[in-house]
């Protein structure tokens, strides 16, 4: 135990105080309300008369609302502050949308909450900032794996979604889990706010943007537009989450329903797959990824963490149903896959960010995100309705051009990581 808590993820927590510390800690609120559901999120669609085609426009349809929302995060954070634009926008965009996907009756439903989530650019724009802007730069990579170490933990409860969807079927399970979300959701915006304060940029930006319209601040994207074709650094963070997002959409929506049709296992044996993929990663992340996540480094976790992920898909791809053992290695790979490039990805992109500018510089990196992302919902939606592996065969192609990114981005420069006299974009 004395050796475990002198891990370096351990002296990190320790070491984290105020706002990093604060929204680090909360995040097991949403991480374990949010897995106890979404693994039968799919199923649930599906229960209530929904087809893979519009499960497949729906994804589509809340990228493309995010693309707006995203647009207009930097311009809402830098003026009305970090922490009073994550409260109010929290309340919408995941509160109230828990509401409404636990009261559905049909598509009309989803399209709706599909709406009002998007919201969620706006508060994931204001979380990033207040996570990260007041956090020193040796802690990223640690503090990025500590929100994944606590979503892993959250997922370690969804076989207890499991056991109450067995219990008490498919869809009077969700919508009570969906209405536990909605509690714990309002309880973590109050304490996040109550204990998190402004962060010295967000008062700054507040002080020069007051008396300004947001549609001012949105004419000035122009200029932070050319700072991000202008930095390798964001263009190379936002190449590799290009990839990342595009897999998460596809697999986030199909994964349940290829487990549940080709696969042919039941609905409530999701969250016993979802489990021993969480406990693969938590492993991950204190033996392997203390060792492989170096930012001066970063080309040897990416190529792996790719590699694992592309036969993780094609084993979802080729096996047959009911092959207990070969889904056991897929999930596997994808949990230590996902130890390897999320953390990694997410610290490059912070580092990248490191600017004055960093609110509307990371709302126009996410608008381009959304932008490439936003047709795979509904490609793959098209792909599944042909066949339910098809999704997953275009996840295989994505991680072989993440792959081949990596390999790119190494011959632009040795390491990603700020130089000591090299200034990061908008400086």
């Amino acid at each position: 135990m004395t050796t475990l808590l002198k891990h370096s993820l351990f002296q990190t927590l320790r070491e984290l105080k105020g706002n990093p510390r604060v929204t680090v800690l909360t995040e097991l609120m949403f991480g374990i309300p949010y897995n106890l559901f979404f693994p039968f999120f799919s199923v649930y669609m599906l229960a209530l008369g929904l087809t893979d085609q519009e499960i497949g426009s729906i994804a589509s349809l809340g990228l493309v609302v995010q693309i707006l929302t995203t647009l207009l995060s930097g311009a809402i954070v830098d003026k009305f502050g970090r922490r009073l634009t994550l409260f109010i926008c929290d309340l919408f965009a995941w509160s109230l949308s828990f509401l409404i996907w636990a009261v559905a009756q049909d598509v009309r439903f989803f399209i709706a909450a599909a709406a009002v989530n998007s919201l969620f650019r706006i508060s994931h724009t204001a979380w990033t900032c207040l996570l990260v802007e007041d956090a020193e730069e040796r802690h990223l990579v640690h503090i990025w794996t500590w929100i994944m170490i606590f979503a892993v933990c959250s997922s370690l409860f969804s076989p207890l979604g499991g056991w109450l969807v067995a219990r008490f079927g498919l869809v009077p399970a969700m919508r009570g889990l969906l209405i536990f979300a909605f509690f714990m959701m309002t309880a973590k915006a109050v304490v996040l706010y109550l204990f998190s304060h402004e962060t010295d940029r967000g008062r700054q930006r507040m002080e020069e943007t007051r008396g300004r319209s947001l549609w001012s601040l949105l004419g000035e994207y122009r200029s932070v537009f050319g700072q991000l074709l202008r930095s390798k650094k964001v263009l190379t963070a936002l190449s590799l989450m290009v990839v990342t997002n595009i897999y998460s959409t596809v697999s986030g929506n199909f994964w349940g329903v290829l487990f549940t049709s080709k696969l042919g296992f039941a609905e409530s044996e999701i969250s016993i797959y979802v489990m021993l993929r969480s406990v693969m990663m938590a492993l991950c992340f204190f033996v392997v990824g203390p060792r492989l996540t170096s930012l001066r480094h970063f080309r040897l976790p990416l190529w792996v963490g790719f590699a694992a992920y592309f036969i993780s898909q094609g084993l979802l791809v080729f096996m047959p149903p009911h092959a207990v053992a070969l889904l056991v290695v897929s999930v596997l790979l994808e949990g230590i896959a996902s130890a390897l490039v999320s953390p990694m990805i997410e610290s490059l992109l912070a580092v990248a960010l490191e600017s004055h500018e960093r609110a509307r510089l990371s709302a126009i990196v996410y608008v381009t995100l959304i932008v490439f992302t936003s047709p795979f919902g509904w490609i793959a939606g098209q792909l599944s309705a042909m066949d339910r592996s098809l999704p997953f065969a275009l996840n295989m192609g994505l991680f072989v051009v993440g792959a081949g990114l990596v390999w790119l981005i190494g011959r632009w420069q040795s390491s990603l990581a700020p130089q000591a006299n090299e200034p990061g974009p908008g400086r």
